[in-house]
């Protein structure tokens, strides 16, 4: 029976998705894994099926509340909305100004993350190996495709929400990317910023399609398959690090139809280490993210043993 301190630090670990959704390279799907909450945030989006419907139909509002574990999701889905709308900008303003130093964090805590994941896995097998493999190819793939100029009719908007949803609940690969890949990051955040209602809510019903359906599919094979779903969303975190690297040389640009320039296409390279350069401190929030997940690793295995 959790207590309302418990609820308290499940709209905090919320947050900590939303901060993370934000950033297009990230995953909130990593957060939730970092944090102990993966599989029951999966579970409890999967609960929304026909036995909800009658459960609904038949007004038996307390026996569906506790169905769809409602104030767990509740809680988390309340932090990851109050992080979104609260961090957008701050994020906005730090990616644009502080780009080393936003990655070189992400970078420390994504590498920690795969690693923790990994411990999670009983048995090591050839199998094991080859869908962690076949999970940092794919991610690999998805972080070096260029941005997109795409359609921005309701059914396009729709669509985007539906499949970044899925990617924001994948470890190692971000919604906020596949948002960049079609096109609509920049929009997105925009419409959030500027609280453009109708578009938000078109997709929004695109995302709360995608992820129910999705949910479905991974809470089965965390089910029946469970090591090698972790050893596959462990390649998609190792696989992210191509898009999450903090040095960069931007390539190209374009211009979107709001005037905005972003980045079309660029490539990693070597850091500078030159003494007025931002490496110490670039390094030294590396050491912090990748130090940040172990401890919480580390109170996270104490409460369940305890």
């Amino acid at each position: 029976m959790r207590k309302y301190k418990d609820y308290g630090m499940l709209v905090l670990k919320g947050m900590g998705m939303g901060a993370s959704d934000v950033v297009p390279g990230v995953s909130g799907g990593t957060i939730a894994f970092i944090t102990g909450i993966y599989e029951e945030l999966i579970n409890s989006i999967k609960s929304f099926d026909a036995d909800a419907v009658k459960l609904l139909f038949t007004l038996r509002w307390k026996a569906l509340w506790k169905h769809v574990n409602a104030w767990f999701l509740i809680s988390v889905f309340s932090g990851i909305f109050i992080s979104i709308f609260s961090l957008s900008k701050i994020l906005e303003y730090l990616l644009l100004n502080h780009p080393v130093l936003v990655w070189s964090f992400f970078f420390g805590l994504v590498i920690a993350s795969a690693i923790m994941i990994f411990r999670d896995i009983h048995k090591w097998k050839a199998e094991i190996f080859i869908s962690a493999a076949i999970g940092t190819i794919i991610a690999y793939v998805i972080t070096s495709i260029s941005p997109a100029q795409t359609s921005e009719a309701w059914w396009f908007i729709f669509l985007s929400g539906a499949l970044a949803i899925c990617a924001m609940i994948l470890p190692g690969i971000s919604g906020s990317f596949i948002l960049l890949l079609l096109g609509k990051y920049q929009f997105i955040l925009n419409a959030v910023n500027e609280l453009k209602i109708a578009i938000l809510a078109v997709f929004i019903a695109g995302a709360i399609t995608g992820i129910i359906g999705f949910s479905n599919i991974l809470s089965w094979l965390l089910r029946k398959y469970k090591d090698l779903t972790i050893a596959l969303l462990a390649g998609f975190m190792i696989g992210s690090l191509n898009k999450i690297w903090p040095w960069k040389l931007t390539l190209t640009t374009y211009t979107d139809s709001h005037g905005v320039i972003h980045t079309l296409t660029e490539k990693n390279i070597l850091p500078d280490f030159s003494p007025e350069s931002r490496f110490i401190p670039a390094l030294l929030l590396i050491i912090f993210g990748f130090a940040l997940i172990m401890v919480l690793s580390r109170i996270s295995i104490r409460k369940k043993e305890g």
